[in-house]
């Protein structure tokens, strides 16, 4: 263990088995799509609002880059209980607002019921949808983003 491997270590917030279902949601998502989805878990919400700090996140993990403009970041406070959804402009301009504001809602939901893993899963799934919907795969897709759950501090 280094010195620095406090400060590093990843929250345990999903055992194993639903940290895998929650990336394979994603990948099952985005095999029919061009979209990118990530998810972003914290345990700490260091702004007011979270939807800035969804748009910083989204930012920092460059998913403005993506071709089609169709990137959507899943922000998450755990302990400060505290979510959002952050779609890039091409999605953004599809679905609107009032889609981004239902799945937080649905969302919130399922984490009411402590169903975390299930809620994320679900709403990977609805946005994935939307993405299918506005932003079919195409021969050339390609898997521009990793999938796999990124945690911050």
């Amino acid at each position: 263990m280094g010195i620095f491997s406090f400060f590093s270590k990843k929250q345990d917030w999903f055992t194993p088995q639903e940290h895998e279902s929650i990336v394979n949601a994603i990948r099952a998502a985005e095999k029919r799509t061009s979209g990118e989805i990530r998810v972003f878990v914290e345990s700490r919400c260091s702004y007011v609002d979270a939807v800035d700090r969804a748009a910083e996140v989204f930012f920092g993990l460059k998913m403005d880059k993506t071709e089609d403009r169709n990137g959507v970041v899943l922000y998450i406070a755990m302990k400060d209980h505290q979510l959002a959804v952050y779609g890039d402009k091409g999605i953004h301009e599809k679905v609107g607002t009032e889609f981004w504001n239902t799945e937080v809602m649905k969302m919130l939901s399922s984490f009411k019921k402590e169903s975390y893993a299930e809620g994320i899963i679900q709403i990977v799934k609805e946005i994935g949808d939307a993405l299918i919907t506005h932003f079919p795969y195409e021969n050339e897709d390609r898997n521009e983003l990793p999938d796999d759950i990124v945690f911050g501090r």
